[in-house]
């Protein structure tokens, strides 16, 4: 039995809004916030403030200044809680003065022609439901089925059969499974970033994985209250006050001893996120780290650099984009890294690819592209990729590798039976590694762009343990999908 969830039953201000059909006059536009409580503001400020809560809705007429403003000032507090919206009553409307300031308001203002007692009346009436594009309370059901509910029991039982193509519902909806079934750590450094607030909610609310946030704790709590984001069930740590920044730099002066890091060096750099992030990883706090929506891919990568380090016989740190297709999963590398990778580069990003793709489920049939297919060019270029793709059979004897290989020979059936007949990947390669970054990075976003193909990453291959990179681009979606490919690349052992 799946039990009645509050995250789930309570309603949200656009359900609340477009039920009594209010109209917002001022105020922040996110309506997607859980409607809580209700409070009637009918009593003195000093009383009200009292009553107040975070995510309450407020009701009062639309001439009451003093509660208007108590309200706006409490928000703004960060000892004070936040409503979840303002609903003005009696078609009053607010002095001019009060409205302009209404308009920098963290929560949505909205207007009523009800009186108030028929407004509380109406707004308690409103039930929450599972609907399109409230992406929390999906979360939360989503959430609730999976621990109530053995879906591989009940799948077969019904006796359902199983698709062949992959669509990107599907993968997703398998990658967050995956996630799920052995629970994983992760820690996310940017916790100062409203999406990624947004991201650990949904990711709580499903319960994918356990989750750290790093950052002020009172400047994060300040963030998801003005945005109406559920902090439960999530561990805040500051690093700069955190009991743990002593630990930290002692060890990355050990590790780092090389290289001449005082102690007291060591402390500044345990006050940036990636590094005390990425020495949670390193000493087994967390599992895993997610960064990058508000930094740059070096700065994430860095700190793993200097002590994470790669696995044993990887040159380098490469990444991977999954692309979803319509009916199935590709893999592009390394599309996000290395700008211009030698031969013996090469050979090591299409192992760390092939590598990756099978632990999500993708047969690795890798294509090393180029601009000429088999024999039937020469170059700088051609020759490297040519000797990259020896190199990997060397290494990975067992891998189907083809290369140098042209993109149209790598996926078309007719053109590789033209190009390369009796070729094991022309025609049917499923990783496909660029020979430089421009050409990788330039192609997943036109298959991106072009074929409305999800991508998935960059997911970064090669390190000891998983640490994932974001781009600074990235919607609250990017991050639960990273956040999940880091919770599954973290369930495999440790390497040496």
């Amino acid at each position: 039995m799946v039990p009645e969830l509050a995250e789930i039953s309570q309603p949200t201000v656009s359900e609340v809004s477009a039920e009594l059909g209010a109209r917002q006059i001022a105020g922040n536009s996110n309506l997607e916030r859980d409607v809580t409580s209700i409070r009637v503001a009918a009593m003195n400020v000093g009383n009200f403030l009292h009553l107040l809560r975070d995510g309450a809705l407020v009701i009062v007429p639309g001439d009451r200044a003093d509660v208007l403003v108590a309200t706006l000032a409490s928000s703004f507090s960060p000892e004070f809680p936040v409503p979840s919206a303002l609903f003005l009553t009696g078609g009053l409307a607010p002095d001019p003065n009060i409205l302009a300031l209404l308009a920098q308001a963290p929560f949505p203002v909205f207007a009523l022609d009800d009186d108030t007692y028929t407004a509380a009346r109406r707004v308690s009436e409103v039930r929450g439901e599972i609907a399109s594009g409230l992406r929390r309370k999906a979360a939360a059901a989503l959430g609730a089925w999976a621990r109530q509910v053995d879906e591989n029991e009940l799948l077969e039982r019904l006796e359902l059969p199983r698709p062949v193509s992959m669509t990107p519902l599907r993968f997703l909806h398998e990658l967050i499974q995956r996630a799920r079934s052995e629970r994983r750590h992760i820690v996310l450094p940017e916790g100062e970033d409203v999406r990624v607030l947004k991201a650990a909610e949904i990711l709580r609310r499903r319960d994918v994985c356990d989750l750290t946030i790093l950052g002020p704790e009172a400047r994060i709590r300040e963030l998801a209250s003005g945005q109406g984001i559920d902090l439960t069930g999530l561990t805040l740590v500051d690093p700069a006050t955190s009991p743990l920044r002593e630990e930290f730099a002692t060890e990355y002066a050990r590790l780092r001893a090389h290289k001449n890091v005082s102690v007291d060096q060591a402390r500044e750099r345990m006050l940036e996120g990636a590094y005390f992030g990425t020495m949670m990883v390193q000493l087994g706090r967390v599992d895993g780290m997610v960064s990058g929506a508000a930094h740059t891919t070096a700065n994430t990568i860095r700190p793993a650099l200097e002590f994470v380090k790669t696995k044993d016989g990887v040159k380098i740190v490469s990444s991977v984009f999954l692309m979803l297709l319509q009916d199935r999963v590709l893999v592009y590398g390394d599309c996000a890294v290395n700008p211009d990778p030698d031969e013996e580069q090469l050979a090591d990003i299409a192992v760390a690819s092939a590598e990756t793709a099978a632990q999500f489920g993708v047969e690795p049939r890798v294509a090393m592209l180029s601009y000429s297919t088999g024999e039937s060019g020469s170059g700088g270029a051609v020759d490297e990729v040519r000797r990259a793709t020896e190199l990997v059979r060397q290494q990975r004897p067992d891998l189907a590798v083809e290369g140098p290989i042209q993109y149209d020979a790598a996926v078309d059936a007719s053109v590789a039976a033209s190009k390369l007949p009796g070729s094991t990947v022309a025609g049917q390669a499923t990783v496909f590694i660029f020979p430089d970054l421009n050409t990788g990075n330039n192609t997943y976003k036109a298959v991106q762009q072009s074929a409305g193909a999800v991508a998935v990453g960059p997911v970064l291959q090669g390190l000891r343990k998983p640490v994932n990179d974001l781009s600074r681009g990235c919607t609250v979606e990017d991050i639960v999908n990273t956040v999940a490919i880091t919770a599954v690349q973290a369930q495999q052992p440790a390497a040496p």
